[in-house]
């Protein structure tokens, strides 16, 4: 359709073939109105005008329709008005014939050539709208990217903190505590006689030590040492028993046997996806079990969800596009950024999370 647009155009603008194609329709219409002539009648060449001026009028323009007018009414006279192959007039009725279709003829022009400036300047008005939607359309995919690329860094940049506050936690914190906690036994050994204020003493090294394994406990969740030293399935099966452990929630992990390692982005990104995910069945679910798969095939990696609980309402999902809850739209764009997908399934007898990565992380994830 394009093209057929462009060589309109072109034929428009090249004003020697609009005035042949003029001549040629004056032509072939005092042809036909000389061929019908014998069967309809002299009035055949004044019908038979018409549609050539209008056709000129519409497509060549001002100067190419007053000369196919001129040519048809010296056409009509020459071979059609006695006496023919003449120029000269016998009756007033003929001349006012004449100037009758002169008069007609002009009005055809007039029309066609309005119309005709009418649709080259809506032309050019759609046009010039069809570059600034372009422009604009270009704008947005920029601000697009520059969003995706800030969205990509503030991430990696969120788990860079991570990582870097459980090792200050790990190192520094702990060593602190296990240090005190030292000092507080050395104390409570050398007062063993006085009985209270070695109970004390006990309860405070007692204090002590739990504050070690809660601060231990947070700098694991904060960022696993597992999940960089022995890999995602390690990590996942050391946080599952401990969330099982204090939520009282059965969670059953299904990993392929020869799942293997990947890339530090997807270990992080699938690990982070599996925190969301059970924290929500622990909030919000209610139910009393769970169900993790976890595999890999030549195109990339599926993790799977489940839980019994009370699921979403049609509702709801409807509502939030899909995607209820902070955590789980923030779970949405992490995935995003890895080139994966996140799909939510829930009815009152549960719900199934689906999340699905490739291999090759995106520039925009990796930027």
């Amino acid at each position: 359709m394009s093209e057929g647009v462009s060589s309109l155009l072109r034929f428009r603008q090249s004003q020697t073939v609009r005035y042949v194609v003029a001549v040629i329709a004056a032509a072939i219409a005092l042809a036909t109105g000389r061929a019908l002539q014998p069967v309809l009648g002299d009035y055949i060449a004044y019908v038979a005008i018409f549609p050539a001026l209008a056709f000129c009028a519409w497509y060549c323009g001002l100067g190419p329709s007053v000369l196919a007018a001129v040519l048809c009414l010296l056409g009509l006279k020459f071979w059609f008005i006695s006496p023919v192959h003449s120029f000269n007039f016998v009756t007033l009725s003929q001349a006012f014939d004449v100037f009758a279709a002169l008069l007609a003829a002009a009005a055809i022009v007039a029309m066609g050539e309005a119309r005709r400036r009418e649709n080259e300047a809506l032309r050019l008005s759609h046009g010039d709208l069809e570059e600034r939607v372009r422009q604009r359309t270009a704008q947005l995919d920029t601000a697009n990217d520059s969003l995706r690329r800030l969205t990509a860094s503030l991430m990696q940049l969120q788990d860079d903190e991570r990582r870097r506050i459980a090792r200050e936690l790990h190192d520094s914190v702990g060593q602190s505590l296990a240090a005190l906690a030292m000092n507080l036994t050395a104390v409570g050994t050398d007062v063993e006689r006085l009985h209270q204020t070695a109970k004390t003493i006990a309860d405070s090294a007692t204090l002590v030590q739990e504050m070690n394994k809660e601060v231990r406990t947070i700098s694991y969740l904060l960022h696993p040492p597992l999940l960089d030293e022995a890999g995602l399935v390690s990590a996942l099966r050391w946080y599952i028993d401990g969330f099982s452990q204090r939520s009282k929630i059965q969670v059953l992990l299904e990993v392929d046997d020869d799942f293997g390692r990947l890339s530090r982005e997807l270990e992080t990104g699938i690990f982070r996806t599996v925190q969301e995910c059970l924290t929500n069945i622990h909030r919000h679910s209610g139910s009393d079990t769970a169900k993790i798969l976890l595999s890999r095939s030549s195109s990339g990696v599926l993790l799977q969800v489940e839980d019994e609980g009370r699921g979403f309402s049609p509702e709801k999902l409807e509502q939030t596009g899909g995607t209820p809850g902070v955590g789980i739209r923030g779970m949405r764009e992490r995935l995003r950024q890895l080139g994966g997908s996140l799909k939510i399934s829930s009815n009152p007898r549960g719900t199934v999370i689906e999340a699905r990565l490739p291999f090759a992380v995106s520039s925009t994830a990796a930027a």
